[in-house]
């Protein structure tokens, strides 16, 4: 199929909103900007503008009183209504380029900012991880919808830890996401990040894409050891397919392909020391879904979209039996700058191939 005709994709330029206002003067002056949002949470975004130019009826420099831009300032994108981007000013930066006029750059990033700038040394005691999850969000002012399941804790330490850092390993250990929306911490598994897909298809939306299947990290199981210090017993649980099954649908998944293709591939993990069975058994599941859900990963340019946000599904068209289909979006970039305009870039992944036809 020929590539996508850019002719007929509509130009677009970011809505900029400081404080709550619409300022259409920074956002008819934005030259570039760069918005990165990953599964990890902590969405971060770089926007830069002119600096030099007439103000208060002489010319000079435009931003460095700090009125409009300034360090705390909370900013929002939105493109056509949608909004794709909520922080705070945290870094500004000069440029002043041979030959070229003064430029002003801000750095921004979401709510996350004040967890990862919050280090500790703590203990747990009795806790599942949905508890330690809503204590960390109480202790920044934050509303919490968590959703997660999984065995209560006699013991979990944060050790010279950000916050964040805690707070994604907790996370990763219940096999969630992690991600803020106003003053809400949310964190839940992929399965409940529901909703109606949106749909690409290739010589249309999606102008460029690239997949890759592959079975270098694809295991049949993947074993959690660990010891059981008041039985005194050794511990081993195991999970395999049955952990991804939900997700799969009529695809084949990476594990059922390596085990045709290449036999039996097993894995043991021994750094994580549970200390009871259903602690190992809860790592056992999330690390496998880790590995599983990146067997096809595929990465994209797409024509500018607000609703593109990662937790976002895809459905994908245009592109074969064995890659058409649904796809999780885990990492977004939106860029625009004056030469190649608004343009949105992902990767998405997904557990499974389709079948051969």
């Amino acid at each position: 199929m020929a590539n996508a005709d850019l002719s007929v994709i509509p130009s677009a330029r970011p809505t900029i909103v400081v404080d709550g206002n619409e300022d259409l003067a920074l956002s008819q002056g934005l030259m570039r900007m760069s918005v990165h949002e990953t599964v990890e949470g902590l969405y971060r975004a770089e926007l830069r503008f002119g600096n030099w130019g007439p103000k208060d009826n002489e010319i000079g420099y435009l931003y460095f009183d700090r009125r409009k831009l300034d360090f705390g300032k909370g900013v929002q994108l939105k493109l056509a209504g949608d909004r794709f981007f909520d922080g705070r000013v945290s870094a500004i930066e000069a440029l002043f380029g041979e030959g070229k006029s003064p430029e002003i750059a801000v750095l921004l990033e979401d709510r996350f900012q004040d967890l990862r700038m919050t280090r500790r040394t703590r203990t747990f005691t009795d806790s599942s991880d949905a508890d330690v999850i809503r204590g960390i969000a109480g202790d920044h002012g934050l509303e919490s919808d968590v959703d997660v399941s999984g065995p209560r804790h006699k013991v979990v330490a944060q050790v010279n830890q950000s916050d964040l850092a805690f707070l994604r390993e907790r996370a990763r250990a219940a096999g969630a996401e992690v991600w803020i929306e106003s003053r809400t911490l949310h964190v839940k598994p992929r399965s409940s990040r529901s909703g109606t897909p949106l749909r690409l298809s290739y010589g249309g939306t999606l102008r460029e894409f690239t997949a890759l299947a592959d079975l270098a990290h694809q295991r049949t199981s993947l074993q959690v050891c660990g010891w059981d210090v008041g039985g005194k017993n050794a511990i081993a649980e195991t999970a395999d397919d049955d952990a991804i099954n939900g997700e799969l649908g009529s695809d084949a998944s990476g594990a059922s392909i390596v085990r045709d293709a290449f036999g039996e591939r097993k894995e043991s993990v021994a750094h994580m020391v549970p200390l009871t069975s259903d602690e190992a058994q809860s790592q056992a599941e999330a690390w496998f879904r880790i590995a599983a859900r990146r067997f096809v990963v595929g990465r994209g340019l797409a024509q500018p979209d607000g609703r593109l946000r990662v937790g976002k599904w895809i459905e994908l068209s245009g592109l074969g039996a064995l890659f058409d289909g649904k796809y999780y979006l885990a990492e977004v970039r939106h860029r625009f700058d004056g030469a190649t305009g608004f343009r949105s870039e992902f990767t998405a992944e997904r557990p499974g191939l389709g079948v051969a036809r």
